[in-house]
């Protein structure tokens, strides 16, 4: 086969991408790395995986990029405090500079 339709296994276009063969099957069936499941065997174009890395390439000047979701991951520490800012609400902090006798704006 010439004019660069090399085909490639799941194995083979995982060690292509260094990527395991679970994670190229995700990319697979979520659309973002391209393959065909002709059969029962996912089957990739050589091109179409050097297109994918050639994606992920950065511009001049830019951070390498990643196809990678960044998730926010919640804090489930039970001392985990905010800093900076003022935690009073408004009125409340009225309040405290009455009792203060502080200046206010009105």
């Amino acid at each position: 086969m010439g004019d660069g339709y090399r085909t490639l296994d799941l194995n083979q276009a995982a060690a292509f991408l260094h990527m395991s063969p679970a994670v190229l099957r995700q990319k697979a069936c979520a659309g973002i790395i391209k393959g065909a499941k002709p059969g029962k065997c996912w089957v990739f174009l050589e091109n179409d995986l050097a297109d994918y890395l050639h994606s992920l390439y950065s511009n001049r000047g830019q951070a390498p990029q990643s196809d990678r979701v960044q998730e926010k991951k919640p804090c489930h520490s039970s001392n985990a405090a905010t800093s900076g800012g003022c935690d009073l609400a408004p009125p409340a902090a009225s309040k405290y500079a009455s009792l203060l006798k502080l200046p206010t704006n009105s």
